[in-house]
This record gives C-alpha cells, structure tokens and sequence, in this order.
C-alpha cells in the first residue's frame, strides 16, 4: 500500500510539475465549420493558438450553449477567449475557459 501511496504521489507530482500553461488569449471555436480542420467528423471544439488549430479536450462545444446559435455559437462565428492548458499530442488540453465577447 505504500508503494501505491508513493507512485501516486510521484505521479500526481510530474504531471503538476511539468505543466507549463500560462493564460492566452486564442480564438476559440468549431474545428470542422470555421478552421477546416478534417481529421475528425462532426462539430468539435477547438483553439486556434498562432495561425495553428487543435482540437479540445478537457471541454466540450456545447458547454458553452448552443454550437449552432447564429450570433454566438461556435459553428456559427469565431469567439476570443482567455484559455490555460498544454498541447499534447498535437491537441490542447484545456484547464480554464474565458469567454471574453
């Protein structure tokens, strides 16, 4: 039970450790409708971080209300907001959400 103790500790420890994301201001929105992107099917969040896109995990498109709402869903227009998180395996693991418009 202490060795489960101790590699949970380490483990939990790296992955803290090794986080390097600081708050940005990226362009958020729906990977397929307004960044075709092609490498997934359906409507799926993504962040647009220097001209390069990359899918979400950690949120979904629809947390934010409804996706396809013509004045502020993310199939509909490109939204700006203050984001933390990593890329990881060419997808941004996503910690905090700012909408800010």
């Amino acid at each position: 039970m202490k060795k489960l103790a101790f590699i949970f500790i380490v483990v939990f420890g790296f992955s803290c450790a090794n986080s390097n994301s600081e708050k940005q201001t990226v362009e958020l929105s729906c990977g397929q409708c307004q960044f075709g992107m092609t490498s997934q099917e359906g409507c799926d969040l993504a962040v647009r971080i220097d001209d390069k896109a990359y899918f979400v995990d950690g949120a979904n498109i629809d947390d934010f209300g409804d996706a396809h709402d013509k004045t502020t869903g993310f199939c509909e227009v490109i939204r700006t907001a203050e984001i933390s998180g990593d890329i990881v395996d060419d997808r941004f693991k996503i910690q905090t959400v700012e909408l800010k418009d």
